[in-house]
C-alpha cells in the first residue's frame, strides 16, 4: 500500500499521510510522492487549495523515518568513508529531498491547509510549519523533541523556533517540550484551532467554495483554553535570557517545581545530548536574520555531521532499537562541550554552488 494517497474534491486537492502503524513518520517514499503531486497541483488551474492531512486519530505525523536512517549510519560508521561527511548517500538522500519538500511547502503560490490533529513531531511539524493556514485540534501535541535522539530541531525547525519571542524557541529546543492547540497558536506555531470532529464539514465546504477558506476557518474555530508555555511565558524568558547556553541549561535544571510540564521538560534536557542541545542553540544564533533557504542550507550541513558523529545514531539506538534509554553520549556532559566541537557542524563538505539546496530561491511567503 502506499504511505500517501491523493484525492480531489472539487478545488480542494488532499495528501493524507497513510502509514497509521507507524504513526505516519515521514520516510523517503512519503517525500518522493507528495513533493511531484505538490509541483502538479500549483501547476493545475482547478485546484485552488490543498489540504495535507494524516490517516488515524492518533497522530498527524510522529516525526522522521528513522529505521532506515540508522541502518544507514551504521553502515557509514564501520565503513572506510567513516570520516567523510557526504559519504552516507541515503542520509543525504533523505535530508536534502525532505528539506526541499518542507521549503516547497513554505513557497507553495497556492493555500495550503494542514490538519495537525493528534501527535505532530519532528519531521510532521516540518510539513505543517510551511502551511500557510495550520489547523491544530483539542488533543494537538506539538513538538521538536529531537534532543532526546541526538538530532537538533531541523526541518526548518531553526527558522520556526529562531522566531519565536521570550526565549521559547530555545526552551522549546533544549526540552522538547510539547505545546498544546492553545500554546500553538500563541507561539505562532498553528493559525486557527478547530474541534476534531468538524473535520469533514470543514473540508467539505472549503471543496464547494474554496474562496471562504479563511472565512469557514474561522467561523469553525473554537477558543482553547491556555497551556503550560503561555503559562510560564515570563518564567522561559528569563531562563533563556542569560548569556551563556550553560547558564541557560544549568537554570533549566535547577528549577524547583512541581509544575508536572516543567519537570518533564527539565528531565528530557537531562537526560539528552549535550552535542545536540548546543547544535540548536548555536543554528538559531547563527542563522538569525537569515532566510530561509540558507537556514535550510545550513541545517543540511549540520544534518550530514549528526550523521557521520555519534550521538544521533546512539540516541536511536537507545531509544527506539534497544530501548535501554542509557544512551553514551559524546562529549557526556554540557559542561565538557567545547566551541571547536560545535562549529565542526557548519563546515559545509560543499562550495555554496554545489550545495545540494543551492537552488533553493529567497521567496519565501512566511517570511516576509
Amino acid at each position: 500500500m502506499s504511505p500517501v494517497t491523493f484525492a480531489q474534491r472539487g478545488a480542494l486537492a488532499v495528501a493524507r499521510l497513510d502509514s497509521e502503524k507507524t504513526l505516519n513518520a515521514i520516510s523517503l517514499e512519503m517525500v518522493d510522492l507528495l513533493y511531484p503531486r505538490f509541483l502538479a497541483w500549483a501547476a493545475d488551474p482547478a485546484i485552488k487549495v490543498v489540504a495535507l492531512e494524516a490517516a488515524g486519530d492518533k497522530a498527524f505525523s510522529a516525526g522522521g523515518d528513522l529505521q532506515r536512517l540508522y541502518d544507514s549510519m551504521r553502515a557509514h560508521h564501520a565503513s572506510p568513508e567513516r570520516d567523510h561527511v557526504r559519504a552516507n548517500r541515503y542520509a543525504l538522500d533523505f535530508f536534502s529531498r525532505e528539506y526541499r519538500l518542507d521549503y516547497l511547502i513554505h513557497t507553495y503560490p497556492k493555500p495550503v491547509l494542514c490538519w495537525g490533529h493528534a501527535i505532530v513531531m519532528g519531521g510532521g511539524l516540518g510539513l505543517m510549519a510551511g502551511a500557510s493556514h495550520r489547523v491544530v485540534t483539542e488533543r494537538s501535541r506539538v513538538a521538536m523533541p529531537e534532543v532526546s535522539i541526538g538530532l537538533y530541531p531541523d526541518v526548518g525547525g531553526t527558522w520556526l523556533l529562531g522566531r519565536m519571542k521570550d526565549g521559547l524557541g530555545l526552551f522549546l529546543a533544549l526540552t522538547g517540550a510539547p505545546l498544546n492547540a492553545a500554546d500553538a497558536l500563541a507561539a505562532g506555531v498553528a493559525d486557527y484551532a478547530i474541534k476534531q470532529v468538524d473535520k469533514e464539514k470543514v473540508l467539505d465546504q472549503i471543496a464547494r467554495d474554496p474562496k471562504r477558506l479563511e472565512e469557514i476557518l474561522k467561523d469553525c474555530s473554537f477558543v482553547p483554553e491556555a497551556g503550560p508555555a503561555s503559562r510560564h511565558r515570563a518564567l522561559i524568558a528569563g531562563l533563556c535570557a542569560k548569556p551563556k547556553l550553560l547558564d541557560v541549561i544549568n537554570a533549566i535544571l535547577a528549577l524547583n517545581t512541581e509544575d508536572p510540564w516543567l519537570k518533564q521538560a527539565a528531565a528530557t534536557l537531562a537526560a539528552g545530548s549535550p552535542s545536540a542541545a548546543a547544535l540548536a542553540h548555536a543554528l538559531q544564533e547563527r542563522t538569525r536574520g537569515a532566510s530561509l533557504a540558507d537556514v535550510f542550507r545550513a541545517e543540511l550541513v549540520a544534518s550530514m555531521y549528526c550523521a557521520t558523529r555519534p550521538d544521533f545514531v546512539e540516541g536511536i539506538r537507545a531509544l527506539i532499537i534497544d530501548k535501554d534509554r542509557k544512551p553514551r553520549w559524546q562529549p557526556r556532559t554540557h559542561a565538557a562541550m567545547t566551541q571547536e566541537w560545535v562549529d565542526g557542524y557548519f563546515d559545509s563538505p560543499w562550495t555554496a554552488r554545489e550545495h545540494p539546496l543551492a537552488d533553493l530561491e529567497n521567496k519565501e511567503r512566511k517570511a516576509q
